[in-house]
């Protein structure tokens, strides 16, 4: 009777996604670029553990699929926040440009 002794392994980039996610929404309120940018690094890495985990789930352990949805969920509410920044800034330029071109004088 041969005992086999399968220990479970943690997602490779778990513990990455939760920081990038963590750190979007830290970084959200600085204009919006830097949390856009580490949010959408955040999701692209969360969908590639979460399909890693879905198609063989013995091998990994639960806390780390925890953590990467816990970084993907972090990173989809700064993504939110921080296309709303960018946006303000994008139309706080243009009224701008556009308020100052319609009163130059000629």
């Amino acid at each position: 009777m041969e005992i086999t002794n399968k220990t479970q392994q943690d997602l490779p980039n778990a513990t990455t996604v939760l920081v990038l996610g963590i750190l979007s929404l830290i970084f959200c309120w600085c204009y919006g670029i830097i949390g856009l940018i580490l949010g959408i690094i955040a999701l692209v890495l969360s969908a590639k553990q979460r399909q890693l985990y879905l198609q063989n789930p013995s091998i990994y352990t639960e806390s780390s699929y925890r953590n990467v949805n816990s970084g993907r969920t972090c990173s989809i509410i700064s993504i939110c926040i921080s296309a709303v920044f960018v946006l303000f800034w994008v139309f706080f330029v243009l009224g701008i440009t556009t308020f100052m071109a319609l009163n130059a004088p000629f």
